[in-house]
């Protein structure tokens, strides 16, 4: 079905009926299938609007009307285009009065003695469309509040050029320890250490970049003056009028301790490893050699015990230094992080 065979419901607020003929013509032309409510004043549009037996996808608003002034009909009128779109139909060609009415949410501003059925037409059409859009708009940044506020993970909008918190979810407030009213007091710098001695000292991956979003490993403190190590993933969006950015943080506080830890001991094993095959070839070396001795059958009987003497020391010396090796693995294995400050300053 296109769009001139829907049947629309449209709202006409005019009180000089020549004007309202007019204006009904003009529809019918392009809109043959539209039903049109007409009302002479002001209260009787509210009137229509507050009983739930009428519903209108649009209203054509004149701003000469009986019972009302065009200031008191634009301020009203403003609130309702948030739920029906409002095209304003006027005589006066006030090019100010008309910009700040279409600042108050109007969809079009209409000068009588200039419309025709064609112009009409496009302004209801675009009027229409425009505000399937905005209602999409409502309802993306709706679930996107809910989402926001719902998530499990530290979530919050900041603006990107002071970076000061715009809004915050209830999961920041809960693992950071500010209410909102002190985060939306403060900035991203002031949940960050003065002291970043531990996170050089850890050694952290450089953030990554890129024309979407960035991931930038950092260092907070709670309010509790704990340090985490949090993982921050931040995009850059719109935010009421301003250029903000969304703010992931994920703790990984423990992951990275864990495999700083895993790197600790892998560099201990190593220079065990190390340290170790040299000492372990002296032994072996001797064992080679009292072998090859034995297989000439140039040694005399009263050699032959010594040489076995010697052999035995040899074995005894390798499996002393396997040992140590066991021993200084497992004592690797079972050490926590050694030497890092504590996490609360």
């Amino acid at each position: 079905m296109t769009f001139q065979e829907n049947v629309y419901k449209i709202l006409v607020v005019e009180d000089n009926p020549g004007d309202f003929l007019l204006v009904e013509e003009y529809i019918e032309e392009y809109m043959p299938n539209a039903e049109i409510t007409h009302v002479k004043k002001f209260k009787e549009c509210l009137n229509k609007l507050d009983n739930k037996n009428y519903f209108f996808d649009i209203i054509l608003l004149d701003l000469s009307l009986p019972d009302v002034t065009k200031e008191i009909i634009t301020q009203k009128a403003g609130l309702i285009s948030e739920i029906t779109p409002v095209i304003i139909l006027t005589g006066y060609t006030d090019l100010d009065f008309a910009t700040n009415s279409l600042s108050l949410g109007f969809s079009d501003y209409l000068i009588k003695d200039t419309i025709n059925a064609l112009i009409l037409y496009k302004s209801i059409l675009y009027a229409l469309e425009r505000h399937r859009f905005v209602q999409s708009l409502r309802e993306s940044e709706k679930r996107y509040v809910n989402l926001f506020h719902s998530s499990p993970a530290p979530m919050w909008v900041s603006d990107a050029k002071t970076k000061g918190f715009l809004d915050v979810n209830k999961a920041t407030i809960k693992h950071y320890g500010y209410t909102k009213e002190e985060f939306l007091e403060m900035t991203e710098s002031d949940i960050k250490p003065k002291d970043n001695l531990l996170f050089k000292k850890l050694k952290i991956k450089p953030a990554i970049r890129n024309n979407l979003l960035t991931i930038e490993p950092i260092c907070h403190q709670k309010k509790d003056k704990s340090i985490i190590f949090v993982e921050i993933i931040k995009n850059s969006i719109h935010f009421k009028d301003k250029k903000a950015e969304i703010v992931i943080a994920t703790d990984v506080t423990e992951r990275t301790f864990h495999l700083k830890e895993i790197d600790q001991q892998n560099s201990r094993l190593r220079e065990i490893a190390w340290t170790q095959s040299h000492v372990v070839r002296a032994p072996v070396a001797r064992l080679l050699g009292l072998v090859d001795l034995l297989k000439t059958n140039m040694i005399k009987d009263s050699e032959r015990e010594k040489v076995l003497e010697l052999l035995y020391a040899s074995a005894s010396d390798i499996d002393n230094i396997t040992k140590d090796i066991v021993e200084k693995s497992q004592v690797v294995l079972k050490s926590d992080l050694p030497n890092y400050p504590e996490t609360k300053k």
